[in-house]
């Protein structure tokens, strides 16, 4: 079986993404009998994470014109006619239109993933955008597409919401355990316990109303005894200046803020540590020196970094807009709420911080054998691989 998966980049550019398909496909690989074309538009980290895909070797294509768009006159070019399944995690940009003459021209089945693209907070943004896309190419993709790949029920109740017909599969992200976990491994910062945010800053991901609740919980009239031992670290690329708006906030709500990039805090005193992206390495030794996790975004398909975070036997708070009701049933998981209008609901925060560490460190050891009986890369690509062959069946 010969595989053509289809992406906007083959790059930490694309987030959480890049990571998940970038795991799914070489694990995919793994599986006797199947090989992976993977074809992707070039960015200005492509060569620096090509090591990461061996052995597979993507193929490009140079961008022409608005990055925003991504056109590329190679792209199409990329894509061989002798695979035997299509495979796109592209929506809204010239890869998708390109896979779209694939579809065309081949007749092959065709597997598309959205990863939480059509939710409603997502059409909402850049909606203008998007509809221009969605009536140029992006409809017709979506009605060509021999079936969906959803990340979880949530999602595939958003594709239907969509007014799409076709088949939903329902598989989901995956991830790594972590080889090594000992609470000695756990770094400090003089004393100091560490929320951390790991994955882009940008609006959707919930951190204004985060930062809000945090300096209440730091306010020296705060009910939570311990609430000084604890210091919220949100590691992560900028995306928009989103950054530079979360500082300001920061700013005007009294609490101390430090990072790399020098400060007039010191990291040991501060409140709120932003720390820039983090990957490879770094980014295991930011999971590794946590006490917990913190996730409160507005919209996601099915976050790797919630994965990851269990993985480290962290314990996690997210908002149910995670889609991950498993963490919540299972205990590994407590909630905080968006009542819209600016009326969050904190309380799963507060509770995190006012447990036992034996008790927040039994939580995230329901995390991880949660991550083990349901979100392991082995256990995704089987799903995957029998879904493609169903469908080459047919």
């Amino acid at each position: 079986m010969r595989v053509l998966s289809v992406l906007e980049s083959a790059s930490r550019v694309d987030g959480g993404i890049f990571e998940a398909e970038l795991a799914l496909q070489k694990q995919l690989v793994q599986v006797s009998g199947v090989e992976v074309d993977v074809v992707a538009l070039r960015d200005e980290f492509t060569d620096a994470d090509a090591p990461r895909w061996l052995p597979l070797k993507p193929k490009v294509g140079e961008v022409m014109g608005p990055r925003g768009f991504g056109f590329s006159l190679g792209l199409g070019e990329a894509m061989s006619s002798s695979v035997d399944v299509g495979y796109c995690a592209a929506l809204w940009k010239y890869p998708a239109w390109a896979f779209l003459d694939w579809q065309k021209r081949t007749r092959k089945p065709a597997v598309v993933a959205p990863h939480g693209s059509l939710d409603a907070w997502a059409l909402q943004n850049s909606k203008w955008k998007k509809r221009i896309a969605a009536a140029i190419f992006k409809d017709r993709q979506l009605r060509n597409a021999t079936c969906f790949r959803a990340l979880c029920s949530a999602e595939a109740d958003s594709i239907r919401a969509y007014g799409l017909k076709q088949r939903i599969e329902i598989v989901p992200n995956g991830v790594e355990l972590a080889e090594k976990l000992t609470t000695e491994d756990t770094e400090s910062t003089e004393g100091k316990k560490r929320l951390l945010f790991l994955g882009r800053i940008h609006p959707k991901k919930g951190l204004v109303g985060a930062l809000r609740a945090w300096a209440d919980i730091q306010n020296p009239k705060s009910k939570i005894q311990n609430s000084k031992q604890w210091q919220f670290v949100i590691a992560g690329w900028d995306q928009g200046g989103h950054e530079g708006e979360l500082r300001a906030l920061c700013g005007e709500l009294g609490l101390k803020v430090c990072s790399f990039q020098g400060s007039v805090f010191s990291r040991e005193e501060a409140d709120v540590v932003f720390h820039g992206p983090a990957f490879g390495e770094e980014k295991e030794a930011l999971l590794r020196s946590a006490a917990a996790f913190i996730l409160p975004s507005l919209s996601e398909g099915l976050p790797m970094s919630v994965l990851e975070a269990w993985a480290y036997g962290l314990p996690v708070v997210m908002t149910p807009e995670c889609n991950l009701p498993e963490g919540f049933a299972s205990q590994a998981a407590l909630e905080i709420r968006n009542g819209g209008m600016g009326n969050w609901s904190w309380e799963g925060l507060r509770s995190l911080l006012d447990m036992s560490d034996s008790d927040r460190i039994e939580m995230g050891q329901r995390g991880r054998r949660l991550v083990e009986e349901k979100f392991t890369w082995p256990k995704v690509a089987a799903q995957m691989h029998e879904l493609f062959q169903q469908l080459l069946a047919k």
